[in-house]
């Protein structure tokens, strides 16, 4: 007789645990042995006993689960099950699981140490990853939200998801009571200003309470400094944008007797210290109708000049773009009269509302993760070494987006609202932004180069997101080279080229010429993919969702909405303000929103610090270990410099990174 020890691991989530019967086999390679029914599997336990096996089984492949059903479906969620092989001594193989068990049928659960097809010549898991594929594909099904974007998974709701992608119940009932919170107190704010009289800047105040961050206030009481407008740029919710100016922009049309304002721009051209933020993609967008007033859009461009203390400062607005048959439209420069010069700021802080939240948040993070995740699901076995490398870090991401889909930029939903660019603005904006979405733009070494960003001192993005991407790239290569020794096995590996070819082809829509690969011909080429995959996921998310909260809540500094034209006049007063920044309805339902998604989230795992495990063996759990330490490494350089800057940077902070787009 030849006695194993199991262990099975049930997950901590509210209805993990099962009283259904879950049986369990041992599959080796000299053949397999039953080893009897268990019952009452508790949520958050780990049950352990030990069985006798008649015959050696040789080297363990699969442990093989079945769940019976009597009265009813009881679901568990497995964590993991441990097999002790014979003796005191014998080794301990673990067989990850990490999902939800239902209904009747067979699981096999392979070894974790994961093997590609290449690594796997004698076949042994052949037959399982065809199955396991074929089962996906049936389940995982690309949807096409709007036509002509990139792809998502199918389903019109977050019920329509595998059980597997949906929330766990902690994380659904945090974001569920958060959402009623964050609805009640737009309720009293909008039943405590319905009858009042918004006059002054001042007014905004009004809503402007619960849930606040420091640096919201900050912004609050400087949201009008030229140097505050700047900063933005490099460091705010959004700083994908700015750019160091090559030329000046064409579309910058100078009227007589500003020569002078030419002049200074040629000068800092020259000195490679003038940038730019073009906002032209906004042209021509049409505007929302709410409640049937119209909204209004604008396409501005700020030239700015970066100062020897690393300020950046505007130096000149164009709100719209010039067209044929029409007057070059006016030129709003700090000299203008108080009103007329904070209104034309207004209006930009308006315009990288509109692409913040539909190009760099929604485009770039959410829609590029689902793709990865639709893909992956599809293509890659849960024995692949990249598929465990990236499971971990596209958690949750097919429900936040479907809620999406169905709350925010839905008919009738938060952007159809209270956005300017709701009303079918925002689906033009996406399909517009999606001939900019390169490769190249999702890689911070080349997009920070291509923007003449990576000198740039006072740009603390720029700096963290090289500081991670390296720290990623190196986690992402010390497990892959455990696996693929050779270019050659790289090129031979047909579910990975598939995998890469899934996403570019099929998920992006034939993304190949913005740069996005169809296939992998090296191991330096295939940890560059997979290393933009997950920073994608993770840092430059999280660069872009964390700054929500604190530069969004107080309206005036980014407006949802525009209530009037852009001037083309400069004789604007404090009335032209307020009439154009939202009403107040308007504004509570942006800030109990932005505080809804933009809080810190009490469910979140922080970037590496996943508890499951796919990988076993050593190795693959010291690289683990190493990728940890460096983020340590990074948070504490943060830290210290954090401790000596007027305003901290804290968006790519690893404690802060989540490690999936969840939220």
């Amino acid at each position: 007789m030849v006695v194993y020890r199991v262990r099975v691991s049930t997950g901590c989530s509210l209805f993990a645990g099962s009283k259904n019967k879950v049986q369990l086999w041992l599959v080796g390679q000299h053949g397999e042995a039953k080893l009897g029914s268990y019952l009452w599997l508790a949520r958050g336990k780990d049950a352990e006993f030990q069985v006798d096996v008649k015959e050696y089984l040789g080297r363990l492949l699969f442990v093989k689960v079945r769940k019976t059903c009597f009265l009813g479906d009881d679901a568990w969620f497995c964590n993991w099950i441990s097999v002790q092989g014979p003796g005191d001594s014998g080794e301990v193989l673990t067989f990850p699981c990490y999902r939800w068990v239902e209904g009747d049928g067979f699981l096999n659960l392979p070894e974790g140490t994961g093997c590609t097809m290449v690594e796997d010549p004698e076949g042994l898991f052949r037959k399982h990853r065809e199955k396991e594929l074929e089962e996906r594909r049936a389940l995982y099904r690309w949807g096409n939200w709007k036509d002509g974007l990139i792809l998502n998974m199918s389903g019109a709701t977050k019920e329509d998801l595998p059980v597997d992608e949906r929330f766990l119940e902690d994380k659904k009932i945090d974001f569920e009571a958060s959402l009623a919170k964050g609805l009640a107190e737009l309720a009293i704010k909008d039943s405590l200003n319905v009858l009042a009289h918004w006059n002054d800047l001042d007014d905004f105040k009004r809503i402007f309470w619960c849930g606040q961050s420091k640096l919201a206030v900050r912004v609050r009481d400087s949201w009008k400094d030229d140097a505050f407008f700047g900063y933005q740029f490099l460091n705010g919710a959004n700083p994908m944008l700015v750019r160091r100016s090559s030329q000046l922009p064409a579309r910058l049309v100078f009227p007589p007797g500003m020569e002078e304002l030419q002049a200074q721009l040629q000068k800092e051209l020259q000195a490679g210290t003038l940038f730019e933020a073009d906002f032209a993609l906004l042209d021509g967008i049409k505007a929302n109708v709410i409640l049937c007033s119209q909204q209004y859009l604008a396409a501005p461009l700020v030239m700015l000049k970066l100062q020897p203390d690393g300020k950046l400062l505007p130096m000149v607005i164009q709100l719209q773009l010039p067209h044929i048959g029409s007057a070059p439209p006016p030129l709003f420069l700090p000299t203008d009269p108080p009103m007329v010069w904070l209104l034309a700021k207004c209006w930009v802080r308006s315009s990288d509302f509109q692409l913040h939240e539909l190009q760099s948040h929604l485009l770039r993070g959410h829609l590029m993760a689902e793709v990865f995740a639709v893909a992956t699901m599809r293509c890659l076995p849960s024995l692949h070494p990249v598929f465990k490398l990236i499971i971990p870090h596209l958690r949750y991401t097919m429900e936040i987006n479907a809620r999406a889909r169905n709350g925010l930029v839905s008919d009738m939903g938060v952007f159809d609202q209270v956005v300017s660019t709701g009303g079918g603005g925002h689906v033009e904006l996406l399909l517009r932004a999606g001939a900019f979405l390169t490769y190249k733009s999702l890689c911070p070494p080349d997009d920070l180069a291509d923007r003449g960003l990576l000198d740039v001192k006072s740009c603390y993005y720029a700096q963290d997101a090289l500081r991670l991407w390296k720290i990623i790239f190196s986690y992402v290569e010390g497990i892959l080279t455990l696996y693929y020794k050779t270019d050659k096995a790289v090129k031979e590996d047909v579910e990975l080229q598939n995998w890469c070819q899934e996403i570019t082809e099929v998920g992006l829509r034939g993304a190949q010429d913005r740069g996005f690969p169809v296939s992998l011909q090296s191991q330096e080429q295939l940890c560059h993919f997979v290393t933009m995959c997950i920073f994608t996921c993770t840092g430059q998310h999280s660069s872009i969702h964390l700054g929500q909260l604190d530069w969004f809540t107080w309206v005036p500094n980014a407006p949802c909405t525009m209530r009037l034209p852009p001037p083309t006049t400069k004789d604007a007063t404090l009335e032209t303000v307020m009439a154009t920044l939202p009403n107040f309805h308007q504004a509570s339902l942006q800030m109990s929103i932005t505080w809804q998604l933009g809080r810190r989230q009490p469910v979140m795992v922080a970037l590496g610090q996943h508890e499951e495990e796919y990988f076993s063996g050593p190795k693959p759990k010291a690289i683990l270990m190493k990728f940890r330490e460096e983020l340590a490494a990074m948070e504490k350089e943060i830290e210290t410099r954090n401790a000596k800057l007027d305003i901290p940077y804290e968006y790519l902070r690893p404690s802060l990174v989540e490690n999936s787009v969840a939220i």
